[in-house]
């Protein structure tokens, strides 16, 4: 069974970082990458917390980007080649919108990264993520649009109902 989230973690936060891209060169596009992977790791550990969790998505696909491209107004097209949208069936809609709201609420991004202390993803490794909870001048800079507020909205929003659940008193270990 595959418990490995790399690929969805992958497509996830590389289609923020083409929804949302950097504001600069080189250095402010791998600020902007980490920035997005480190939510997106956060979001998806949250979202899928067991081995079992993972491996059931694994099995099942993440769902895609349909719903995000549409929200976000980007066309794509399957007469494409393959490699140019093949990626994005490893987008978890869910996941996107969880890392969205991490992104541009700070005192969120910090609950959810304590959170993770209770799943089975950091039992033996310990993580940091404090580009994502403490970003600095230059990281705020290179991803002015991934942390925008208003325009991660309404990908926020589609299930931030759902993170503020998991994240409550009394949260389920399995999303």
């Amino acid at each position: 069974m595959l418990a490995d989230l790399s690929p969805l973690i992958a497509a996830t936060a590389q289609w923020l970082t083409r929804a949302y891209p950097p504001s600069g060169g080189a250095l402010a596009s791998a600020l902007c990458e980490v920035q997005a992977r480190q939510a997106v790791t956060v979001a998806a550990w949250l979202r899928y917390p067991t081995a079992m969790d993972a491996a059931l998505v694994g099995m099942a696909g993440p769902g895609g980007s349909g719903a995000l491209d549409w929200i976000t107004g980007v066309t794509v097209s399957e007469d494409d080649e393959p490699e140019t949208w093949a990626w994005r069936t490893w987008v978890d809609e869910v996941v996107a919108s969880w890392a969205a709201g991490l992104l541009t609420d700070p005192e969120l991004a910090a609950l959810a990264v304590a959170a993770l202390a209770e799943g089975e993803h950091t039992v033996d490794t310990p993580v940091e993520f404090r580009r994502l909870t403490g970003p600095d001048e230059a990281d705020r800079r290179a991803a002015a649009l991934l942390r925008h507020p208003d325009l991660l909205a309404p990908v926020a929003e589609l299930h931030r109902a759902q993170l503020l659940d998991r994240l409550g008193p009394g949260r389920a270990l399995a999303a």
